[in-house]
Order: C-alpha cells, then sequence, then structure tokens
C-alpha cells in the first residue's frame, strides 16, 4: 500500500538548513498496526506529515496503492487525502460549538457522497465508537475521552484505507487512552491499516510493527510478538 524509497526532507530553521529525514526507506502492507516512534526531533512527525500528504519529500519517491505523489497535484493529493485517508490528532480538532453528528459529517460535506447516504454513514461511525447517545451533544461538553473518540468516528466516516492517529492519547489519562486505543486496535482487526505516531511505549505495545527512528533514520523495524494479560500488553 505505502512505498517510501530513500525519503529525505530538509528546511530550514532561523537560516540553520536541517535534514529531518535522511534517506528513509520502508513499505506498509495493507492491513498492517505500525508504530512510528523516535525521541523528540527524531523526525516522526516530518515521516507522518510527508505520509498522509500533508507535506512532500526533498527527494526519494514515496508511492501510494501505486500512485507516485510526485507526479500529483496539490488537488489531487487533496481528493485522495480525504476518500482514503482518516485522521486522529492529539488535540482532537473538534468544533466544540458543534453536535458528535455534525463533527462527525465535516469529511462526507468535502466529499462526492450525496447527502442522502451521510446520515447511515455518520451514525454508524458514531455507533462504532460508542457515542451513540451523546449524537446531538455539543462536542464541548464531552469528556477528554469522548471527543477523541468523536475524532475516531471522523477519520472513519469515509471508510479510509489508512488512519493515521498522531499522539492520539496525549492528553488523556491512562483510562481514557486505554479505552482509544482499544478502538484502534478494533478496527485495525476490522481490516484498517493504522500508522501511530507515539512517544508512548505502553501506546506503541498495541501495533504489530515498529519503526523506531533516530537523528532522521530508522534505527529500528521489526515485527512485535504480542501476549495479552489481563487486558495489559506484554510483549517479546
Amino acid at each position: 500500500m505505502i512505498i517510501a524509497e530513500s525519503i529525505t526532507k530538509k528546511f530550514t530553521d532561523e537560516g540553520a538548513p536541517i535534514t529531518a529525514l535522511k534517506s528513509v526507506s520502508f513499505e506498509i502492507k495493507k492491513g498492517e498496526f505500525v508504530s512510528i516512534m523516535g525521541p523528540s526531533g527524531s523526525g516522526k512527525s516530518t515521516l507522518l506529515h510527508i505520509l498522509s500528504f500533508m507535506d512532500r519529500p526533498t527527494s526519494g519517491v514515496y508511492t501510494f496503492f501505486g500512485k507516485s505523489i510526485g507526479e500529483l497535484s496539490d488537488a489531487d493529493l487533496a481528493r485522495i487525502r480525504n476518500r482514503e485517508m482518516g485522521f486522529v490528532f492529539q488535540s482532537f480538532n473538534l468544533l466544540s460549538r458543534s453536535t458528535v453528528y455534525e463533527n462527525v459529517e465535516m469529511p462526507l460535506i468535502y466529499s462526492d457522497s450525496p447527502p442522502s447516504q451521510r446520515r447511515s454513514c455518520i451514525e454508524e461511525a458514531i455507533q462504532s465508537v460508542g457515542l451513540s447517545e451523546k449524537t446531538y451533544t455539543e462536542a464541548g461538553k464531552l469528556s477528554g475521552g469522548q471527543k477523541q473518540r468523536v475524532a475516531i468516528a471522523r477519520a472513519l466516516v469515509n471508510k479510509p484505507n489508512v488512519i493515521f492517529a498522531d499522539e492520539p492519547t496525549g492528553n488523556l489519562d491512562s483510562a481514557a487512552g486505554a479505552q482509544i486505543m482499544d478502538i484502534l486496535e478494533k478496527l485495525n482487526k476490522g481490516g484498517h491499516t493504522i500508522i501511530l505516531v507515539t512517544h508512548e511505549t505502553y501506546t506503541a505495545e498495541f501495533a504489530n510493527r515498529l519503526i523506531r527512528l533516530k537523528d532522521g533514520e530508522i534505527e529500528v523495524d521489526e515485527l512485535m510478538k504480542k501476549h495479552r494479560i489481563n487486558g495489559e500488553g506484554f510483549f517479546k
């Protein structure tokens, strides 16, 4: 599904040249659950932005479902992003005075989905995260964990091929964070590809594969064997 070949990203910060990614290469297959980890400044956020079409590499080739993004216009990338990708952010990015229903509907407004078909898609997405009773509640009145569940429902509503989760538990307590990761794990078992950026070991351990970055390069790329004991993750 995703092929990154010698991806390099350079930019300047206050006139100083910085290489955020240095010839990074890997593949991600459809249906994988991948955690991308690394310390601050390792390049993990830059990589996420490139994989999700929010930025372009300085050099190298990024292929998504057989299409090189270097050959696509910004408008083409925006259409693919809206149709094929869902996003979950640390800060939720919800409209606080809009209802759960209205927040989840947002991606459909910018798609070619007929209005007559939207309601069933929205209600299905909200139900999948266990918030049907909050459908017409304003997002600003929800707890942090509930807000993140709304964000996941919004990410799901277009039935994307891949969900990008950027520090999705960063603003949550441990109990709410565990609920969010359980939902993402369930979605992965249902066939969704999940690409998770996190600095938390516990969160990363829900994935089946770990890519660890250091100084813009891949330090580790390995599969993880997962064992569950009393709902907690232990890995070898």
